[in-house]
Formats: C-alpha cells, sequence, structure tokens
C-alpha cells in the first residue's frame, strides 16, 4: 500500500503525505518520495508542491524513531533517509513548494524549510526536537537550517525544542505566506501556475545557481572532524538510550548528562 498519493495539475506535480497517523518520515515513506520527484522530473513539470492531507492534525511527526539505531551507531548519516530526502528536495530541478497544515515536528522541519517556497496555515507549528529525544543532529542539517533563518532563532528552536508559530516564522523570512487553512491550497496552487508560466529553463538555472551559492560555506577538516567527535559522545551516551527509551514509554526523559 502506498504511502503517499501523487497526480498532475497542468504542469504542477503534487505529492500528498499519507502515512497515518502522523506522516512520520520512515525509510519507506522517503523512498516513495524521492522515486515520485524522479518521475515528476523526467517528466519536465514545472512545479512540484509537497503536502498532507487536508485538515490533517500533524503535517509530518518528523524522523521515525523507530528507525533510529541503539547500537553505538551514528543515527543520522549521509545515507540516512531523512537526508536523503533533504538532497533529492535540494536537486530537484523544478521549484517545491511545501503547503503545510498541523503540526511540523523534527526532521520534518528541516524538510519543508528546504522545500524553496513555504505556504502554511495560520495554526500551523514548527518544532525542532533533536534535543528533546537526546539525538545529535548532524552537521549538514544544522546548516541547512542555519541557511534557511535567523542564527538566534535557530538556536532558540534548537535549544528549546518547543512549537514556533508560523506568523513568527513568516516574520523572519521563514516561510513566504501564512494564510487560513481554508485558503492555503487555492493559493499555493495559484503560485505553481505562475511559477509554470515563466521559462522552465530559466528557473532551473536560478534554482541551481541559488543552492550552491548558499551552500558556499566551507568548513576545515579538523573542525568538521570535532563536531563528528562531540556527536559520538553523544550517540554512545546513556542520555541517548534514556530519550529513544522515553519517547516509546511517552513518558519525559530524565537526562543526566552523560
Amino acid at each position: 500500500m502506498s504511502l503517499i498519493i501523487t497526480e498532475i495539475r497542468n504542469t504542477t506535480g503534487v505529492i500528498t503525505l499519507d502515512r497515518p497517523k502522523v506522516n512520520a518520515l520512515s525509510q519507506e515513506l522517503v523512498d516513495e518520495i524521492i522515486d515520485a520527484l524522479a518521475e515528476m522530473q523526467r517528466q519536465n513539470l514545472r512545479a512540484v508542491i509537497l503536502r498532507a492531507k487536508p485538515g490533517v492534525k500533524v503535517f509530518s511527526a518528523g524522523h521515525e524513531v523507530a528507525e533510529l539505531p541503539l547500537n553505538g551507531r551514528d543515527p543520522l548519516t549521509y545515507n540516512d533517509p531523512l537526508r536523503r530526502l533533504i538532497r533529492a528536495l535540494q536537486l530537484h530541478t523544478s521549484p517545491v513548494i511545501a503547503m503545510v497544515e498541523g503540526t511540523v515536528w523534527g526532521g520534518a522541519c528541516e524538510m519543508v524549510m528546504c522545500c524553496d517556497l513555504v505556504v502554511a496555515a495560520d495554526d500551523t507549528t514548527f518544532a525542532i526536537t533533536p534535543a528533546k529525544l537526546g539525538v545529535p543532529y548532524n552537521i549538514s542539517g544544522v546548516l541547512n537550517l542555519m541557511r534557511v533563518a535567523s542564527l538566534p532563532l535557530i538556536k532558540e528552536m534548537l535549544f528549546t525544542a518547543r512549537p514556533i508559530g508560523a506568523e513568527r516564522l513568516r516574520e523572519s523570512g521563514v516561510i513566504g505566506h501564512v494564510l487560513p487553512r481554508d485558503e492555503i491550497e487555492a493559493f499555493t496552487f495559484d503560485l505553481a501556475a505562475q511559477i509554470g508560466d515563466v521559462s522552465p529553463l530559466v528557473v532551473r538555472i536560478l534554482k541551481e545557481e541559488l543552492r550552491i551559492l548558499s551552500a558556499a560555506r566551507p568548513i576545515v577538516p579538523e573542525a568538521y572532524e570535532r563536531i563528528q567527535s562531540l556527536r559520538r559522545e553523544i550517540y554512545d551516551s546513556k542520555d541517548y538510550q534514556e530519550g529513544i527509551r522515553a519517547f516509546f514509554e511517552r513518558r519525559t526523559p530524565a537526562f543526566q548528562g552523560k
């Protein structure tokens, strides 16, 4: 049974998340999204809309926690499903528009923020939650967040793991448009249609130029190795194990800082 619904409206492809109840980003769901993006690219569609079903309470709960390793391995490596999905969105040749209703959690925040344009319902909230689970977010993920939001805002979201409203993110430039739920679908499809009316070749080169220029932040090998060493301390820690256990036991984790 498919975990997404795909459709084509004129020059726009639509990918609807359909993994009850909270659209957690499992490997299977991610594989289906990536395959759908590839097919839409083969069809030369001018824009893609990524959405959940209308009226959902949770747009996506983020990374599938059940798939995080508990054996001392790095939980967020280069080939982790979330990392592959982020690259697929960034490298897709046409603009990807996130149309967001409901709450957005954890890695799904990065997924949405890595889309080219974001349209959100006015009651949408975003919470980046690795610190709540004791999971060491990886370098590329943190850098992606820094590219789209101010450092003070990202620090607050990462350090507190608390939900932030869509309107505040719009004021910070993270989200392009915030509208009532009953208006976002028409607005988003109109936005996609406007993209479809201009030169697709120019839009594709502009998207690639923006991607390359925004990624131009070098990091020296020593700094990278130090960060990886710090991350390793976390996923080898008792706190990491405690965070995952507490999630499945539906309780607040008792972190000891070791």
